[in-house]
Parts: C-alpha cells; sequence; structure tokens
C-alpha cells in the first residue's frame, strides 16, 4: 500500500468475536435459522463477510483515515455478486454483503439480470488525495424491469464486464436510504462534493419487507431524494429463517450483555414482579384516595386501550415502604425479552427491557462546576432497554442498541468491550439509568452546559442472561404469553407536579447560564409525563432509529 509511513490501520484487521459461536438448536418453526441460506421469492441468498481489497484511499471521511472498497470474495457456485462493499478505514473490518442465485422459473424473466451498461460516478485520478491507486466507481444500468443494487469499484478508467454483477427485478426490491457515511474525500460530510454512504430500507419495522444487502450509495452533491439503487424485499415474509424459542434462549445466553450500575447508584433495577409484590398502587382519576394493590403478574391492571390519563402506577403510600421500593432490587432483577424480524425476517431483534421503580434526579454541569438539580428528572417507573440485533444467515451478533433517555444508538459490535465470551458490557448512568457502551462522562446539551450522564464499573452488575423472561414475539403465534402487565397502556408513574422554574431558583445558581442551562437540558427532564411501557414506545414495532 501506498501509505507512507506503513503503519498497519483499524481496517487491515478482520474482526472476530471473542468466542466461537455455538452450534445453535437446529429444527423447529421454520426451520431456517442460521442454515447459510435464506430464499425470498426465488431468489437464494448467502451472506459473504471475505474480501478482496480493490482501492484503498488514505485521508478523508471518519477521522480522515479514509476507506477502503473491496469485492466479495469466495462466492459459491452459481450465486452473483449485487454489489461491492466499503468501509471507513478507522475501524476493524466487519461487514458482510448478500450474494444472491436465481431459483425462480421465470424464464427470461428471471429474478436476476445482467446490467446493460455502467456509467462512471466518480474517480480519484487527477484528485490529490492519498491513495494506494487511481479508483473509480460504477453505477450499473439495469435493464428494463430490473433495479441496480450497489457499486463496482474498478482501478482502470475500462468499463467493467457486465458479467460482473446482477440487477434484480424490481418487484423483488424495495426503496432504500443513505445512513452512515463511509466516506468523501473531506474530513466532513457536507454533502457538497462526492460521498459514499451505508444504504438502508426506508421503510423499517416488523412487518417492512426490506433486506440490507450490505453494499453503498456513491454520488456527487447532494443526496437525491429518491436513491437509483434499491435493496432487497422480502415478498412473502413468512418468517422461516427467525429463530424459534429454543434458539432465542440459546442467543440470548450466547450474547445477553452484563450491565454496570454506577457504584454510587441508589435506584436500582428490579423484576415487575417484586415491584407489584412490595406495594406498588394502581390509582385510578377520580377515585385517587383508593389506589389499588397490584397483583404480582399485573393481572388486575387495566388492559389495552390508550393512554388517556385514567390510570397511573405509583410507588407505596407508606413512607418508608416507598422509600426502600424506590431503591429497587437488583436481585430479584430481569429482563423481559421482546424477540422482533427485521429486515424482512433477515435479521432478528432481541429488545431487552429493564425496569427501575425510580429514576434519580439530574446533575447539570455548567463549565467544570456539578450542579445537583433537586428534584428535576426524578420520576416513578423507569423503562429502559438494549436490543442485540442477530444476523439470521448464522446467528451472529452484529450490533447492539443502548436507549438512553428518549434517544440511543447503536453500537457496531467491534466497538463494544465483551467480557466471558461473547457478552458485551454495558453501563447504566448514575440516576438516569441512561445506556452507554462505554464508561465516563457524556455530556447532553450545548456549549459546555447540559445534563451529565456518568457510567462506571463497580460490583453491583446484572447479567441480563440470568432469568431473563421471553414476553413477547409477534411472529412465535401461540408459543408466547403475554404477561397482562405487557398490555397495560396507562403510565408507570404520575405525572410530575414540580415547577421547573422554582426548582431552578431553589438551586440559588448565581450565574447567567441560568437561562441557557433550562434551554440545553433535555426535554424528558421537565414535566415528565408518567413513562409509559414498552409496547407504547415506537420501536416496539419498529426500527430503533
Amino acid at each position: 500500500m501506498g501509505n507512507s509511513s506503513n503503519k498497519a490501520l483499524p481496517i487491515d484487521t478482520t474482526f472476530k468475536l471473542p468466542a466461537n459461536l455455538p452450534l445453535w438448536p437446529q429444527g423447529g418453526g421454520g426451520g431456517g435459522f442460521a442454515t447459510g441460506t435464506i430464499t425470498i421469492g426465488g431468489l437464494k441468498l448467502v451472506q459473504i463477510s471475505t474480501f478482496n481489497k480493490v482501492w484503498t484511499t488514505l485521508e478523508g471521511g471518519p477521522s480522515d483515515a479514509g476507506a477502503t472498497f473491496f469485492e466479495p470474495a469466495g462466492i459459491p457456485e452459481g450465486f452473483f455478486i449485487l454489489g461491492h462493499y466499503s468501509q471507513p478505514n478507522n475501524k476493524p473490518l466487519f461487514g458482510s454483503v448478500l450474494v444472491a442465485k436465481d431459483e425462480s422459473s421465470s424464464g427470461n424473466n428471471g429474478a436476476l439480470k445482467k446490467p446493460v451498461d455502467y456509467t462512471l460516478v466518480w474517480s480519484s485520478k487527477s484528485q490529490k488525495i492519498k491513495q494506494d491507486k487511481d479508483g473509480y466507481v460504477w453505477l450499473p444500468t439495469a435493464p428494463d424491469g430490473y433495479k441496480a443494487l450497489g457499486h463496482v469499484v474498478t482501478t482502470t478508467p475500462e468499463k467493467p464486464s457486465l458479467d460482473k454483477i446482477r440487477c434484480v427485478r424490481s418487484d423483488l426490491t424495495d426503496q432504500c436510504e443513505t445512513n452512515s457515511w463511509i466516506w468523501g474525500p473531506d474530513k466532513s460530510n457536507e454533502g457538497k462534493g462526492f460521498s459514499v454512504h451505508e444504504v438502508r430500507p426506508s421503510n423499517r419495522g416488523i412487518q417492512a419487507p426490506g433486506v440490507v444487502v450490505g453494499t453503498f450509495f456513491a454520488h456527487n452533491g447532494e443526496t437525491p431524494s429518491s436513491l437509483p439503487i434499491a435493496c432487497l424485499k422480502n415478498p412473502n415474509m413468512e418468517f422461516s429463517s427467525m429463530p424459534n424459542l429454543p434458539q432465542i434462549k440459546a442467543l440470548l445466553q450466547a450474547y445477553s450483555p452484563f450491565m454496570y450500575l454506577h457504584p454510587e447508584e441508589k435506584f436500582q433495577p428490579s423484576s415487575v414482579r417484586w415491584y407489584f409484590s412490595n406495594g406498588a398502587l394502581l390509582f385510578k382519576k377520580g377515585e385517587e384516595s383508593k389506589p389499588v394493590a397490584i397483583d404480582p403478574t399485573g393481572s388486575n391492571l387495566p388492559q389495552g386501550g390508550n393512554n388517556d390519563g385514567e390510570y397511573w402506577l405509583d410507588l407505596p403510600a407508606e413512607k418508608a415502604n416507598k422509600e426502600r421500593v424506590k431503591k429497587g432490587d437488583f436481585k430479584s432483577f430481569q429482563a423481559y425479552v421482546h424477540a422482533k424480524p427485521m429486515f424482512g425476517g433477515t435479521f432478528t431483534d432481541l429488545a431487552m427491557w429493564v425496569f427501575y421503580p425510580f429514576n434519580g434526579p439530574g446533575t447539570a454541569k455548567v463549565g467544570l462546576i456539578d450542579i445537583p438539580l433537586g428534584v428535576i428528572g426524578e420520576h416513578v417507573g423507569d423503562w429502559e432497554h438494549v436490543t442485540l440485533r442477530v444476523s439470521n444467515f448464522n446467528g451472529e451478533l452484529r450490533k447492539i442498541y443502548v436507549s438512553q433517555h428518549s434517544n440511543g444508538q447503536w453500537v457496531e459490535v467491534p466497538q463494544l468491550e465483551f467480557q466471558s465470551g461473547n457478552k458485551a458490557v454495558i453501563y447504566s448512568s448514575l440516576n438516569g439509568h441512561a445506556i452507554y457502551a462505554k464508561a465516563g462522562v457524556v455530556m447532553q446539551g450545548l456549549d459546555g452546559i447540559g445534563l451529565k450522564n456518568e457510567s462506571e464499573k463497580s460490583d453491583k452488575v446484572v447479567d441480563l442472561g440470568v432469568g431473563f423472561e421471553i414476553v413477547a414475539g409477534e411472529y412465535l403465534g401461540s408459543a408466547i404469553v403475554e404477561p397482562p402487565w405487557l398490555n397495560y397502556f396507562r403510565q408507570w408513574g404520575p405525572k410530575i407536579s414540580y415547577d421547573i422554574g422554582k426548582e431552578l431558583d431553589k438551586l440559588e445558581v448565581v450565574f447567567p447560564a441560568l437561562d441557557s442551562l433550562q434551554r440545553s437540558l433535555p426535554n424528558e427532564l421537565f414535566g415528565e409525563e408518567g413513562p409509559t411501557g414498552p409496547k407504547l414506545k415506537r420501536n416496539w414495532s419498529g426500527d430503533e432509529v
């Protein structure tokens, strides 16, 4: 390579999970989980994660580290490439693309066809960038009734062979959108020059048929509203490649994270059963003086309906018990799992929900000063979650989503810390319980003012893989009986009644930053509606972000 210092880049190493994948339980269900192939509408798909390097650039893109473009290698007989793969150089190689074989019996109107031509999207020739050789990025021209699913990259100005790639019949494709930035000649992604992005289906969720191919989209200038490349589509959505119950349990045992609470955490998670059995109360509007004790399984909670303010839950009324229950009980803790088909049933998302009886007060940070926010941020009933995204081709963990207040982020597996085999380590922040993949302090806000989220290792650690309960998985049908509390759609805590202005005044913080502090703190701290349960979150049936 032309890397003048010849120092190895992260991408020169292929990432592997710390432990080998277990042998997953076989059979049952659709019988197609982790068999290496998935068939959608006459197209047989295989996931390829071995690559030959085509072209590398050594600057621009994330961390100004450049990017590398690859061709899938080791393709089985009869299968064809749908597009090349690219990744920034600042991470170890950890990617995969799908290759396809036409098993439809449509004759001349088969599922796959060669392109009729290529157009040159961009070339690095005459560009002053550090690179090993010149690179050329081509867009296939699909025949009528077909779509291109990716690009081809070469190191010569001649058009690639028409036999290099296949286009897919339009009824087996879905609209896609750009996702994270892979590369551009500049250090930032301004959208003016040439740029390369990951793509994903525009419509994502448990019913959405779009399938991620793993290819990229390359273009000049602004991103077009409708991309000239498509994703795949699973037209029949019968979920035969999804894991059955024994396979879900095996996946959870292999990958469930260890979650560290902060050493000073007073408000621990608990099981829902522990919370109900220790005096939590159900209130009804207009009958506030007659709250009702909740059955341990939640069987006397109102079911269904919508969050109309008619009912809410609260801590026990008696003071000493209230303080005790507020603190939770991590020995009783269990994670509640929702198994979700994703990307047309080619991935499984295992959303692991965690319940805390109480969310503690926030801490603001202004410059170097920590300001405890009194009661601001406190609320009863706090649901957080972490989601494991697993490939249904082989059962490999690909990403973990960690929730942070009303948002969150996907963390790719190479960026995770692991403990005991393939179990990731995650951290719950002090009082607010936002989840992070690395310990430390994360600020939410602007210009050195904002909410402080602080996490670190401690001896308070919960293994989400112990005692978990699988509470939902729509595609599993009658194999799962949902607990009654899951279909309680009202608030898990009372609406908060404090006045934010007065509370900020009480802090007697003498600095002009008070106004900007109020402006820069996240909305979820203010006039907090009592939080709702997992089924009312938008990601229950959708993607995380």
